[in-house]
């Protein structure tokens, strides 16, 4: 599966997206041949955490959620992190920005928390998914089927549980992003 050509934005929250979550998929695709872009919500840097608690590493952000279009990108990475998903979810332009992606019927894959920003751009409804076990009354308040599955494809939405789901995750992700619009 190659992705060259493709350009695929990852969202990043400041303090709070777990670090193997955005790590591993930028990874991936990256060996994959996509082009990866880290979005976030301020300029600069954006620090990681591990486990939700412990700090992990910095990333720079490439372009701020608010300077962006689901016109420049092929797909979305919404990586999981309790703190980081509630602070994304709690931006009008990340959810918006969200929110577009499924509207165009363009790739997101979501992991751990990360559904908890499909649940408030109100893309889940009708929708098979899983996520972190605490979200599953959110998503099925929201209309979606929650699953506790290590990865669910629905039309071109990949979600996964949390950090042991990751090689699931990664593999499929790259396979549908690879094959584009649903």
């Amino acid at each position: 599966m190659t992705l060259k050509g493709k350009n695929i934005a990852i969202l990043i929250a400041p303090r709070g997206t777990e670090e193997p979550e955005f790590v591993q998929p930028k990874q991936a695709v990256e060996q994959a041949g996509g082009t990866i872009t880290v979005i976030g919500l301020e300029a600069g840097e954006a620090m990681t955490n591990d486990s939700d608690l412990d700090p992990g590493g910095s990333y720079k952000v490439d372009r701020m959620v608010a300077d962006v279009s689901v016109d420049d990108f092929d797909c979305l990475i919404i990586p999981g992190g309790t703190v980081g998903a509630d602070k994304l979810r709690a931006d009008d332009d990340a959810v918006a920005f969200v929110g577009a992606f499924l509207e165009q019927k363009k790739p997101v894959g979501a992991i751990c928390h990360g559904p908890w920003l499909l649940v408030e751009a109100g893309v889940v409804a009708d929708r098979k998914l899983t996520s972190y076990p605490t979200l599953q009354t959110d998503i099925e308040n929201a209309g979606g089927n929650w699953i506790d599955q290590e990865v669910v494809v629905d039309e071109g939405l990949v979600t996964s549980r949390n950090p042991d789901d990751l090689p699931a995750f990664c593999t499929k992700l790259v396979e549908e992003f690879a094959e584009g619009r649903h």
